[in-house]
């Protein structure tokens, strides 16, 4: 089964702002393991998109219904399943990639349902991470990566760099991407696998030759 997530409590999360500005105007949008459905409810406002989200949190199922939001309650690739080829314009998979259990195959699925992919997640490659591990010799945390080693529901943690080459081998496009330090700020990507707390990429499938 793939994991969505994890705790019933959401607040405004920094990568939201950014994916939004990924998405163009009257977009058909899915965002799997969609929360309270917050962001679609945003694109729906602010951008006129078609909305539909997965969710497998049954409060979080509730919270969205409530905001107006269309959600399928279940696990991100059954729900998928439902979908034919090319069926929205976007999907979004944000901080969640690191919780499935098959990261590859969602990966793959996202850009069969969708023309393009928009995933955040937290950089494992973070030198305070590494550092953390280094001196501590116990699985990091901080406000990237809260959770107890034995409380955790991310079990497919990756950097920058992992990503990159798992699109390298999916033969995959990155047609944007953007990391935030733990500050908030953007960087540039020479130092993002080591300064960057949160990366996004937008990403889609290489045009057949």
């Amino acid at each position: 089964m793939t994991t969505n997530s994890h705790h019933p409590r959401q607040r405004r999360r920094p990568d939201h702002e950014l994916i939004a500005a990924f998405v163009p105007e009257g977009s058909r949008v899915l965002d799997l393991g969609c929360g309270d459905g917050q962001l679609l409810s945003d694109l729906a406002a602010h951008k006129n998109c078609v909305i539909r989200g997965i969710e497998i949190n049954e409060l979080y199922v509730r919270e969205a219904i409530h905001n107006g939001v269309p959600v399928y309650h279940g696990d991100m690739l059954e729900g998928m399943g439902f979908y034919r080829d090319g069926s929205f314009d976007v999907v979004v998979l944000s901080q969640t990639l690191q919780q499935t259990l098959h990261p590859q195959q969602v990966l793959k699925e996202m850009l069969r349902v969708g023309d393009n992919a928009i995933i955040s997640f937290p950089n494992f490659g973070l030198l305070k991470t590494r550092l953390q591990l280094l001196l501590s010799g116990k699985m990091p945390r901080h406000e990237f990566l809260p959770y107890t080693w034995y409380d955790t529901p991310n079990v497919h943690l990756c950097t920058i760099t992992d990503f990159r080459e798992l699109c390298m081998m999916d033969d995959l496009l990155i047609r944007h991407e953007v990391f935030l330090s733990p500050q908030g700020t953007r960087l540039h990507a020479w130092v993002a696998n080591w300064l960057a707390g949160l990366a996004i990429f937008e990403v889609t499938r290489k045009p057949s030759e």
